[in-house]
Parts: C-alpha cells; sequence; structure tokens
C-alpha cells in the first residue's frame, strides 16, 4: 500500500520552506509533520531535505520526488478532467473562487434568484486574494479583478472595478472638502496589498504621516470610511450602494481593473460549471456599476 499522505506532507514541507509553515497550512502539529518526513525517508532509504537553519531545502533527490509527484498529478488531474466533462446533469457542486469584494459585490446578492434557476446546484465560495489554481482543480471557476488574464484559461471580461474617493459626511463637516488639506486622514493598504495600483498612487501622493491607518481587507476599508474616520479611495461597485457615503472625485482610470470569469477549458461541456458562468455573466452585464456607470452623484469640492 502506498501512503499517499506522506507525499503530501512532503509537498506542504517543500512549497512552505519550514515544517511549522507546513504544520499550519496543513492544520496539524508540526511533530506529525515531521514524524510523516522521517517515515516517508525510511521507507525510500534517502535524505529528502537538508535541515538549515532558514528552512527546509529539498535534496537532489527531493526535487527528483517533487517532478515525478507533478507529473502524477498532472495524470490524474487530466482524468478526473475527463471524467468531469461526462457530467451533463444540473447538479452537483460547483466552487467558485473569487475576492471577498467581489463575492460581496456580484455573487452574494444573486444567490437566491441563482438557486431558483438551478435548485439542484449546491455553490462553493472560495474566498481568497491569492489566484486559486485552476489546472490543479483548486477550484472550477474564478473570479478575478486583473489586467493579465491567464492565457491558458477560458475566460470572458465581464466588467470592470474602478475606484474614487469616498467619505462619510459627518467626516466632510468636521475637516472640509478640501482634498489637499493635511487635516484629512487618509485611510490606506498595508503591504500585503502592494501589488494594488491604489496603494502605489497613495504612496505618491499622499505624506505617509497623514495616512492615519493601513488595512489589508478592502471591504474593512470601506465600514472605516463610513464611520467617518477618514478618506481613501474605495471600489466604486460597492461604494455607490453603501449608505453614508459621499464620492468626493469622478473614478481614477488608474485604479481600472477588468473582471475575469475564468475556468478551464476542460470543463466547458460541464453543464453545471456553463450554467454557474452564464449566471455570474448575465449578473455583472445587468450592474450598471460594474460596466463602468455611476449611479450616485459627484459631490463637489466646495458645495457651497
Amino acid at each position: 500500500m502506498i501512503e499517499w499522505d506522506d507525499y503530501r506532507y512532503f509537498l506542504a514541507v517543500e512549497q512552505a520552506g519550514s515544517v511549522l509553515a507546513a504544520a499550519r497550512r496543513l492544520g496539524v502539529n508540526h511533530t506529525t509533520v515531521l514524524r510523516r518526513i522521517a517515515s516517508l525517508e525510511k521507507r525510500l532509504g534517502v535524505r529528502l531535505f537538508e535541515r538549515l537553519r532558514t528552512g527546509y531545502t529539498p535534496t537532489a533527490t527531493g526535487e527528483e520526488l517533487r517532478e515525478v509527484i507533478a507529473r502524477l498529478q498532472q495524470t490524474l488531474l487530466a482524468a478526473e478532467h475527463r471524467l468531469s466533462g461526462k457530467d451533463l446533469q444540473l447538479s452537483g457542486v460547483v466552487r467558485i473562487a473569487t475576492t471577498d469584494t467581489l463575492s460581496t459585490g456580484l455573487l452574494l446578492p444573486h444567490l437566491a434568484a441563482f438557486w431558483q434557476r438551478h435548485p439542484r446546484i449546491q455553490l462553493q465560495i472560495i474566498g481568497s486574494n491569492q489566484l486559486v489554481n485552476l489546472t490543479r482543480r483548486d477550484a472550477d471557476v474564478a473570479i478575478r479583478a486583473t489586467n493579465q488574464p491567464p492565457d491558458n484559461l477560458l475566460g470572458r471580461k465581464i466588467g470592470v472595478a474602478r475606484s474614487a474617493i469616498y467619505a462619510a459626511p459627518r467626516y466632510l463637516e468636521a475637516r472640509g472638502y478640501d482634498l489637499t488639506s493635511n487635516r484629512h486622514h487618509w485611510i490606506g493598504l498595508d503591504e500585503t496589498l502592494a501589488h494594488l495600483p491604489e496603494y502605489r498612487w497613495l504612496e505618491r501622493r499622499v505624506a505617509p504621516e497623514r495616512i492615519a491607518l493601513r488595512l489589508s481587507n478592502l471591504l474593512h476599508k470601506i465600514e472605516v470610511v463610513k464611520a467617518g474616520h477618514g478618506i481613501a479611495p474605495l471600489l466604486c461597485f460597492l461604494a455607490e450602494r453603501a449608505p453614508g457615503l459621499i464620492r468626493l472625485t469622478e473614478p481614477e482610470p488608474l485604479f481600472d481593473t477588468d473582471i475575469w470569469l475564468l475556468g478551464h477549458p476542460d470543463l466547458r461541456q460541464v453543464a453545471r460549471v456553463r450554467a454557474v458562468m452564464a449566471f455570474i455573466t448575465e449578473c455583472a452585464a445587468a450592474d450598471k456599476l460594474l460596466q463602468g456607470g455611476l449611479s450616485k452623484r459627484l459631490m463637489a469640492n466646495n458645495p457651497e
């Protein structure tokens, strides 16, 4: 009998670079990881990792094993895709990977309508800011805000995410409407979201001492601004619908990011996946905010 789990632990350590990080990823105690790796090394009669002070690095044998496992994974996934492609029933589970913002703004408001149309399809929403690997079947469908969609996936652009500067009325009454004023508290992003254009824009335009708070969650940023704690660029497709927010600027073109609906080509004939993708496309097309329009009146910097 092949101890498949031992190879899962091997991959976790190889990808994470340490036993502790692998244990967190697998949701187990680090001693369990150590025991599994030791068991695999003993069974194979080889040393798979160099134990360095900086972490675990695969030996030459470990790298060879990683390549063998990768080939096995591709073979198994190809078989799984072929089997899944034969499913013509509008039933079963469809896993959708997306960010918390797109889930909140695009998916969650329409769940009742989807289930009314497809009562036998069960949805699993995987909330993550990381781009999941659809080739490995981490998910069946992905909704991502990106201007560089992957070439190897079946995809279509379904909208655009725009951002503008917003604030709460009570905040503006206390600190004024002049965005160049040093009286303003800006709400920014932390380093985990440094890849977003908004992060770089704020770093260039606003002095560090004027950024009163940094967050790693875009939904939390909307709530902080609504509470009257500062001003910030916010996603228009969420902020325009939020009560208690005033838009102070037109959307900044630098922030514009295309929204893509992505799927694996091998699943294009799976009925439940096609139904989910068609429904998401339909909802996005009907959403004026995701198609570039704005519904709320722009508040001038000087209301007088």
